[in-house]
């Protein structure tokens, strides 16, 4: 990994002026908004509701006939859902897009969007179980319909699990290390909380703390949710639910996410696929990139919201 992408682990933010009494302050929201060029009349998707900014701003751009369809399989995200009947909301994950549509009648649509990672209302909640910053159960699921815990995970993944998983999804330095004590310490008391997890392995944090247990409750996050497999699916099913010409914009927040997408737009998989030997082609994406380059927050959303400093938007129009 490149150091600049390690800048870009999706660490905990910290509250700001900027949105400490908001549900999620949405990053990247006219650069993310302006990239779909919205259709008055056009049908679009936001893969990721949450606190509803990113909605707003394309309802404000679509006129009687269009439709805007919020996904968000967050129950609380209904608190914000706007009183407009061009607005239907479907409280699911994203990684059951087409299949939704399709309920709905809506074979394609002229844009989507996605914004990834936790909303700045799961980490202040301190009973979810997403921030560091409280004690409460180890429970980090985003969909409270679904069984698999960050308390389970701990209390019966094999040792070899769960050092990949540390390895992958969190890139901690010592993953091997962290796994062996982790079963080591289950062995003796149960560890069903975050302060139970964060004393049980404080012997072998390396480096600076907090950035060790952001890393740590990352991986753990993305495997209680299947986060990776989600964006997959999600962006699989995309090429073929937009119209030609429509956008897809995803806005992600650490390197795992940004190398799917990026490979995905560019090459349609999601490894990087080698050139053919003899003829030095790749297989063709349904989609091209927009710009060759991640589209980053400018300095004054940065010092604003403190989250946006990791996001990256990449942007792709279907064929």
């Amino acid at each position: 990994m490149m150091p600049e992408e390690k800048k870009s682990m999706n660490a905990e933010p910290q509250k700001d002026t900027a949105g400490a009494n908001a549900y999620h302050v949405p990053v990247l929201l006219q650069e993310a908004v302006e990239a779909l060029q919205v259709k008055p009349n056009g049908t679009y998707v936001d893969c990721t509701f949450g606190g509803g900014g990113h909605s707003a701003a394309i309802l404000k751009q679509l006129g009687t006939s269009g439709l805007l369809i919020g996904f968000d399989q967050d129950e609380d995200a209904r608190k914000n859902l706007p009183a407009d009947d061009r607005f239907l909301f479907i409280p699911q994950n994203f990684r059951y897009l087409q299949r939704f549509l399709r309920l709905h009648q809506v074979s394609q649509v002229d844009g989507i969007l996605a914004d990834l990672g936790v909303s700045s209302h799961q980490f202040d909640e301190g009973e979810r179980g997403f921030s560091t910053r409280f004690d409460a159960n180890l429970d980090m699921r985003m969909d409270s319909r679904n069984n698999l815990t960050a308390a389970i995970v701990l209390q019966t993944y094999s040792e070899n699990r769960l050092h990949k998983m540390f390895e992958q999804y969190g890139e901690v330095t010592n993953a091997k290390t962290l796994a062996k004590t982790i079963v080591a310490q289950r062995a003796i008391s149960p560890l069903n909380t975050i302060n139970q997890l964060k004393q049980s392995v404080q012997a072998i944090v390396k480096g600076n703390p907090h950035k060790y247990f952001a890393q740590l409750f990352q991986a753990i996050r993305i495997e209680v949710n299947d986060e990776m497999g989600a964006l997959k699916e999600m962006l699989a099913q995309s090429a073929t639910v937009l119209k030609p010409g429509g956008r897809i914009a995803v806005i992600t927040f650490h390197s795992l996410e940004d190398r799917l997408v990026k490979n995905f737009f560019k090459q349609g998989s999601f490894e990087e696929v080698p050139a053919d030997e003899i003829y030095g082609t790749r297989p063709a994406s349904a989609l091209k990139p927009v710009n060759k380059k991640p589209i980053l927050p400018a300095p004054a959303e940065m010092e604003k919201n403190k989250r946006s400093r990791s996001a990256k938007l990449r942007v792709a129009e279907k064929k």
